[in-house]
């Protein structure tokens, strides 16, 4: 929690006279009985009515301030609450957006939903009952006490003896019952994460008549949390007979200690009725204090948990962020780059001996030679995820020039998506170089690498909205002629004309109001409103039929040839007229060439395309 504390700057005025103006409420609560006293005393005893009245509007005075001081309290703590969790939030969200895919693979996104969402609401209840709660009690007790020694002494005793043994009880009770909160926490996150995933694969489980099976693992979860919060509700219930025990005896003890007093008259019966008002409000505030901990205490197990992910790092870090230490390893990349660029074959650049008027005159020089570099280019590139010992992709060695299609084959699991996401550097390389345009993707910033890219991803998404609004996402400047040509090419004109209101119709969450074809067919059209200079199509085409694939792929190739097209797919038929096959095994390239070259050359690449076309094998 201390971790995230300064998420209350801003709010510290807030956060001081919440807690100020719930004493004030407190101390009005404290008074209230001394004045029955007197009412009791000085009013009904003698038979005053006026004393009576007097005193009855004074305690309604009491009542408003109290009301008054109650609401102002809450209020400040509200305010200093929501936007301690609205600036809590806010930086968690950036924080996440900064993950690299590694490290959102690392982290998973359930628990990262939760920790936004739940864990956050948690840590907001919990810094709204501290500010309001967490000094009142304490201080009505402690002030139950004080105002009984001011009544009479002997009497008061009984409040010395009696807090910390009900305070004892309170705090055994709370520390048997915290942990087990957090194992019925534990077991309603399983039982949720049950219910999420038969909703989500409810047609699945429909499909192979699973049903029974998955009521009997819900009921076996659900009997289990049961049972915990059975238990945990058994200990909490006996908090209240054990200090109502205590307060009853102890109640016992000071009314007739209180009768002892008043019939020798050193106490009024007022002063009983008052002692005896502020034992029932001691125990009063010592049970609201342990539901307030259990409270709190979920608050903080919510606030580590989101602590524990700003301790995740990005993974990546940019040029010109914030930390960035890659500066020299980037001008290295760069002047090897540029070495690169004057011995490659063809070339004739002359060397030239830099001087130390700074890196721009030296990057003005290496822009001008990589315009004649390849537009891609994989140097002896490995790669493998943090949570597996082998490597996905191994020594892969590969240039693309500019305008060339470039087809990626392979079998499931071979390393083709794992390729082309080394490109944008959505992850980086174990080993090896990715340069982009002649220079290592380590030596751009963010803004400068993602936007040369065109990515249509797998797995089709769509964002609730317009069919416009999520275009524009590729190029929020576009207008509609360019919105409707980047449909035109990716074969989504019928599907867009075919809607009510066209580019203006409604898109539902995750697009489910369309098919995956159209999905398919949107975002890539989304893709090409960017105009990028590098299209990735990782699989993106494995919802369209044959013919609608083909039309796609002569739209793309119709294209003028600025822009570089990498196109995954397990249809031969979708990369056999690309400029380079590259055919992947096992994550190793074990191909490369035109179709009619490694149809004489590689024996994987024959087997996927006689595979598909088996009719071409004795032709």
């Amino acid at each position: 929690m201390k971790k995230l504390l300064h998420y209350i700057k801003g709010y510290e005025v807030q956060s001081v006279l919440a807690p100020l103006f719930k004493l004030f409420e407190a101390l009005m609560d404290l008074l209230v009985h001394i004045v029955v006293a007197k009412i009791i005393d000085y009013g009904i005893a003698a038979g005053n009515d006026a004393y009576v009245w007097k005193y009855f509007w004074f305690l309604i005075i009491l009542a408003a301030l109290g009301l008054g001081f109650s609401v102002t309290a809450q209020w400040f703590a509200a305010n200093a609450s929501v936007g301690f969790a609205t600036a809590l939030r806010k930086d968690l969200f950036v924080h996440i957006q900064s993950f690299s895919y590694s490290a959102l693979d690392n982290a998973g996104t359930d628990t990262l939903i939760t920790r936004m969402t739940s864990d956050v609401n948690l840590v907001q209840n919990g810094v709204n009952m501290s500010l309001r709660l967490l000094l009142r009690s304490p201080f009505i007790v402690l002030g139950a006490m004080i105002m009984s020694f001011t009544i009479d002494v002997k009497c008061a005793l009984v409040f010395a003896v009696v807090i910390p043994i009900l305070s004892l009880v309170v705090g055994a009770i709370m520390y048997i019952t915290i942990p087990m909160f957090k194992k019925a926490q534990a077991s309603l996150d399983r039982v949720l994460g049950i219910t999420r995933e038969n909703l989500t694969g409810v047609r699945v489980v429909r499909a192979f008549c699973k049903e029974e099976d998955e009521i009997a693992e819900f009921d076996a979860e659900n009997l289990r949390l049961k049972k915990l919060n059975e238990y945990v509700g058994r200990v909490s219930a006996l908090m209240n007979p054990l200090t109502y025990v205590i307060i009853n005896v102890a109640t016992i003890v000071l009314i007739k200690q209180g009768a002892l007093q008043v019939s020798v008259g050193v106490l009024k019966q007022g002063d009983v009725v008052a002692l005896y008002n502020y034992m029932a409000q001691v125990i009063v505030e010592l049970v609201k204090f342990a539901t307030l901990m259990v409270t709190i205490n979920k608050g903080l197990a919510g606030a580590n948990r989101v602590a524990d992910v700003f301790e995740i790092k990005p993974g990546i870090e940019y040029v010109g962020e914030a930390g960035y230490k890659g500066a020299k390893a980037a001008d290295n990349d760069t002047d090897e780059s540029f070495k690169h660029a004057e011995n490659s074959p063809g070339k004739k650049a002359k060397s030239k001996r830099y001087s130390k008027k700074g890196r721009k005159e030296k990057e003005a020089h290496v822009d001008e030679l990589n315009n004649n570099l390849s537009m891609v280019k994989f140097d002896n590139v490995s790669f493998s995820y943090n949570t597996a010992g082998d490597e996905a992709v191994s020594d892969i060695n590969f240039e693309v020039k500019k305008g060339q299609t470039v087809g990626i084959i392979g079998a499931t699991g071979s390393g083709k998506s794992t390729l082309v996401n080394l490109i944008p550097r959505f992850y980086d390389v174990s080993k090896g170089n990715v340069l982009v345009d002649g220079r290592n993707v380590k030596e751009y910033s963010k803004d400068e690498l993602l936007s040369r890219f065109g990515i249509v991803p797998q797995k089709a998404v769509l964002f609730e909205g317009t069919i416009r609004d999520n275009l524009l996402w590729g190029n929020p400047k576009a207008d509609d002629k360019e919105l409707w040509k980047a449909i035109e090419l990716a074969q989504a004109t019928e599907v867009v004309k075919g809607k009510e209101k066209q580019l203006d119709e409604y898109v539902e969450q995750n697009g489910k109001n369309f098919s995956g074809g159209q999905k398919q067919r949107l975002t890539i059209a989304r893709a090409l409103v960017r105009k990028p200079e590098i299209l990735i199509m990782d699989d993106s085409a494995s919802a369209l039929d044959f013919a609608t694939d083909a039309k796609l792929r002569a739209a793309i190739a119709g294209l003028d040839k600025s822009m570089t097209v990498f196109i995954v797919s397990q249809r031969a038929s979708s990369i056999r007229n690309a400029d380079i096959i590259l055919v992947m095994d096992d994550g190793e390239l074990v191909g490369r060439g035109t179709h009619d070259e490694l149809m004489k050359s590689c024996d994987v690449y024959q087997e996927i395309y006689y595979s598909q076309f088996p009719e071409e094998v004795h032709a």
